[in-house]
C-alpha cells in the first residue's frame, strides 16, 4: 500500500501497472528461453510485484473498477502462459548451470507438463469465473492451491534448479528402486523443475474439480431455497 499510495500520486493510472507488468512479464519468459534462470526469475518477481501494485494504486486513488479487475485477471494469464512458455521452449543459448544438458535437446520443462500446468490454471480461474457469473456465487476462491502457491511452486523448482551445482532431482532418484527411476525419466521428468511443474499441474486440476464440486453444493442449496420459497 505504501508504494500504491506513492505512485497514486504521479498519475500512473492500475491499468496501465497492468499493462507495463506483462511487458516485463514478456521478458521473463525471454530469459527463461535463452536460459537465463536466475535473471528471468528476477524479471518474473518484478512481474508479479507489479501484479500487486496495480491494486495497491486502484485502491489508494480510489480508482477500482470492474474493468480493471477484469483487466488485470485477463493479463495474469497471459503473464503465467509467458512465463511457462519460457520454460517449455528454452534453452536455445548458453546456460549458466553447470550439469545442463542432461541430454541433448533437453528443454527445462517438457511441453506435455507445460501445456497440462498451464491449462490448469486458466481452467482453475475459469471454473471460478464462471461459478461466479453464470451460477451467482459470491465468491468461488477454494481450492487445495491459489495461483500464489502456483508461483511459489514455479519459484523454488527454478531456483532448485539454477543455484545447486548437482541435478537435485536426479540425486534423488539415484536412490530410488529402478523401476521408480526409469518411470520419471520415461515422463520427461529429470529436474526438479519438471517436477514442480507437474505438481503445478496435478494441483491445478484438482483446484478445478474441487471449485465444481463446491460450486454444485452451492447453487444447488440455493436453487432448492428459491423453489422452497416460491
Amino acid at each position: 500500500m505504501p508504494f500504491g499510495k506513492a505512485l497514486a500520486r504521479t498519475g500512473v493510472t492500475p491499468n496501465r501497472i497492468t499493462a507495463l507488468s506483462l511487458l516485463v512479464a514478456f521478458f521473463s519468459a525471454y530469459y527463461f528461453y535463452i536460459g537465463e534462470l536466475l535473471l528471468g526469475l528476477a524479471i518474473m518477481l518484478l512481474a508479479v510485484f507489479m501484479d500487486m501494485l496495480d491494486g495497491a494504486v486502484a485502491r489508494a486513488a480510489n480508482m477500482a473498477s470492474k474493468f480493471g479487475a477484469t483487466f488485470d485477471h485477463t493479463l495474469d494469464r497471459y503473464a503465467e502462459f509467458l512465463f511457462i512458455m519460457g520454460l517449455v521452449m528454452g534453452p536455445t543459448a548458453h546456460v549458466s548451470i553447470p550439469w545442463w544438458p542432461v541430454a541433448v535437446g533437453d528443454t527445462f520443462v517438457p511441453w506435455f507438463w507445460g501445456v497440462l500446468a498451464l491449462f490448469g490454471m486458466v481452467m482453475a480461474s475459469f471454473t471460478r469465473a464462471k461459478a461466479e457469473s453464470v451460477g451467482g456465487m459470491k465468491s468461488c476462491a477454494v481450492g487445495i492451491a491459489e495461483r500464489q502457491e502456483k508461483l511459489i511452486l514455479m519459484i523454488a523448482g527454478i531456483l532448485l534448479l539454477a543455484i545447486p551445482q548437482t541435478n537435485v532431482w536426479l540425486d534423488i532418484l539415484g536412490a530410488a528402486p529402478a523401476p521408480v527411476s526409469d518411470l520419471f525419466f520415461a515422463l520427461g521428468i529429470t529436474n526438479i523443475l519438471a517436477l514442480c511443474m507437474v505438481i503445478v499441474a496435478v494441483l491445478s486440476h484438482v483446484t478445478v474439480v474441487q471449485r465444481l464440486a463446491y460450486a454444485r453444493k452451492i447453487i444447488g442449496a440455493s436453487e432448492r431455497e428459491a423453489q422452497a420459497s416460491t
